[in-house]
């Protein structure tokens, strides 16, 4: 039986971007895969009920597998719900089968925080905090 990748040492921790944050513990070489988006399924119908909640309280907890599925990462996530938006990203996604993968976008260094570009499409009603003076909204 193959083993499994071994994927980088990552910690959930206080983030100087917004809330909580996801930080790399050792370098990351680019376009690693760094650990996969976890959450419930569901339907898209479910996703908007789902998500017009959530923005309520400022928060983007689904991410989008195809047309017809979205993982909820606010129910049956990892820590890779704690990955902030950048719209100058060291991460990126990718969508395997039904396993969204983040990957590093260059190298990363021990001690950084991870963010990847949400790619939002709904409301933006959010601001983003990526960079003082940011004007994009999520």
């Amino acid at each position: 039986m193959p083993r499994s990748p071994q994927l980088p040492r990552i910690e959930r921790r206080r983030s100087k971007v917004h809330g909580w944050g996801v930080f790399a513990l050792e370098p990351i070489n680019k376009n690693k895969r760094i650990v996969d988006y976890a959450g419930e399924v569901i339907d898209y119908k479910e996703s908007l009920e789902r998500e017009t909640k959530y923005l309520k309280r400022g928060e983007i907890w689904c991410f989008t597998v195809n047309r017809r599925w979205v993982r909820d990462a606010n129910v049956g996530g990892n820590v890779a719900r704690f990955i902030n938006h950048g719209c100058k990203p060291n991460c990126y996604s990718t969508i395997v089968g039904h396993t969204i993968w983040i990957c590093a976008a260059r190298n990363i260094e021990a001690g950084e925080e991870l963010n990847y570009d949400y790619f939002t499409d709904g409301e933006q009603v959010i601001q983003c905090r990526c960079r003082p003076g940011c004007q994009r909204k999520l």
